[in-house]
């Protein structure tokens, strides 16, 4: 009897367990929402995306329900596939999870682990991503309209659905914490999961090209394809019931199902790992005598804070994954300027790669956690730190940026947008790297701290991220708009002209705007660096 007692209450103590975790997640929330107003702005932006995603997404599936079954099934197949697909890749390419409840942190308490997975998972739903996916999940009912069966139907496999992008992206999270005691895991994983990414978007337009007159049958044949893969199989299951093929409907929820257990027990598996494992140490030896960069750039305070940057950038995949963007712009315009038979996409280049380098620096602070201790005790000036990090990304960036855009510029044919097009791009880099100077020096987000994962999500970083980029590249955006205005009318008028004074007022405004942002970042960091490591040492 005292037995069936205890176990009663252990039952019973499962469920206020995962209340208590889930008062825990809005508890954070909400203190980090009041400590900075970046995070509210974050918030506001992510929910009138979310609003604005699904006012579009609910008419769009509303109005697929006039179009035949099979252009319906076809269609919320390949969304839904896509769907899944980023919930599981994007922790791979950046900090795709909002971990406001961090399994690191949490490990000191004695929770079960079913009890710590179930809490975890009811926290990952109740996400703005996961309420947003859970909505516009439920609203694919709404194509079936005309068939209230298979419309019920699709609600049950968008429940279903749901819970395989929630739990795939634990699971992601969670393995790859597991197997990143390489660092070259890190990196090649990443790579892998952004080829995906990269052709999502060239599929997404040439499907919107399609709807709008072209044929259909090619992705009718990727709709099939994806509907016997872990992304798309539940997906399909309500297209092969308006299709009359209810066995394979059968067959095709079962396996959805099998997926959604997969993906847990690995998740299960991967958390009871992640909980028992010690942080990864990020300790490397070297040998005597070899400075590195320290032995090559000058011996001067600016100097060797552009070494220790160089070194970041080349040994720190958490600095790397900042780059991986690099790979997506070039990826994306050819593909468009394939799929659109243009090769003016080929001229964006330069500029979309310029603008990713003129930021990754925008955070650069938050990435040296406490061992921006060093900066400080050692009495070094802001304008120096400030110069040294500038320098240290201008070594690679400046170089990789007249190159992307000649030979961007050289396969177009459009020799004469070259002076505007690097002008842009001259005026977004310099500008660039003068706003992130006074950014990193004002602004502490939450960060993989040295040695985690480069694709963990820390709490709250999702919030900050959110708003400390938007933010920035607003701001950015303002402030290169005469090289955008000139560059547009170049191209309008096509007088050569324009491009040139496009190039030059890149160059006189971006370095004025470089120097403005260095100098007054280098006062800022001066008054604010106590403060800013003391926010620092609270996110380590």
């Amino acid at each position: 009897m005292a037995e069936h007692r205890a176990g009663a209450q252990r039952v019973g103590a499962a469920p206020l367990m995962v209340r208590h975790l889930l008062a825990l997640r809005f508890l954070v929330l909400k203190n980090t929402l009041r400590r900075s107003p970046w995070q509210l702005v974050g918030v506001l932006f992510g929910a009138v995306y979310g609003v604005g995603l699904l006012g579009g997404g609910l008419l769009g599936l509303i109005a697929l329900g006039t179009q035949p079954a099979d252009v319906a099934g076809t269609i919320v197949t390949l969304g839904g596939s896509l769907l899944v697909l980023g919930w599981v890749l994007i922790p791979l390419i950046a900090s795709g999870v909002d971990q406001t409840l961090d399994t690191m942190k949490l490990r000191t308490f004695p929770i079960p682990l079913n009890t710590l997975l179930r809490g975890l998972f009811v926290c990952g739903v109740l996400g703005v991503p996961g309420v947003v996916t859970l909505l516009l999940s439920l609203a694919t009912a709404a194509t079936w309209w005309r068939h209230p069966l298979i419309a019920l139907a699709a609600v049950v496999c968008a429940l279903v659905a749901v819970a395989t992008c929630v739990v795939g992206s634990r699971m992601v999270v969670s393995l790859s914490s597991v197997f990143s005691s390489g660092r070259r895991f890190k990196e090649i994983a990443g790579l892998i999961g952004l080829i995906p990414l990269v052709l999502a978007g060239p599929i997404i337009g040439y499907f919107t090209a399609g709807i709008g007159g072209g044929p259909l049958g090619d992705f009718t044949a990727l709709a099939n394809a994806l509907g016997w893969t872990p992304f798309g199989v539940i997906w399909a299951v309500p297209a092969e019931l308006a299709a009359g093929h209810y066995g394979l409907a059968a067959v095709k929820f079962v396996l959805g199902l099998a997926v959604l257990v997969a993906a847990t027990l690995l998740w299960r598996r991967g958390l009871a790992i992640e909980l028992v494992t010690p942080p990864h140490s990020a300790n490397r030896t070297t040998g005597l005598g070899k400075l590195g960069f320290f032995a090559r750039l000058p011996a001067t305070p600016a100097g060797a804070v552009a070494a220790r940057s160089l070194t970041y950038w080349m040994r720190d995949p958490r600095y790397l994954r900042q780059l991986v963007s690099l790979i997506v712009a070039p990826a994306l315009m050819i593909f468009y300027s394939i799929l659109f038979n243009s090769l003016g996409y080929l001229n964006a280049i330069g500029p979309i790669v310029a603008l990713v380098l003129s930021l990754a620096i925008f955070s650069d602070v938050s990435y040296d956690s406490t061992a921006f201790a060093a900066h400080l005790s050692s009495g070094l000036r802001g304008i120096d730190d400030r110069l040294g990090r500038v320098w240290a990304i201008a070594l690679f960036a400046v170089p990789v940026v007249f190159v992307v855009n000649v030979v961007s510029v050289a396969f177009s044919g459009s020799w004469g947008l070259l002076p505007g097009v690097l002008g842009l791009s001259i005026g977004l880099l310099l500008s660039g790297f003068g706003l992130s100077s006074v950014t990193s020096a004002t602004v502490v987000v939450p960060v993989p701290a040295p040695g985690d994962s480069p694709f963990k999500s820390p709490p709250g970083a999702g919030f900050s991220n959110v708003a400390s980029t938007a933010a920035t590249w607003g701001i950015l955006l303002l402030l290169v708009l005469p090289e955008i205005a000139l560059l547009i009318i170049g191209a309008v008028t096509g007088q050569a002209l324009w491009g040139w004074l496009t190039l030059l007022v890149g160059l006189v405004l971006g370095a004025f705007y470089l120097r403005l942002g260095v100098r007054r970042g280098g006062a800022r960091l001066d008054v604010r660096g106590a403060d800013l490591f003391e926010k620092l040492a609270r996110h380590a």
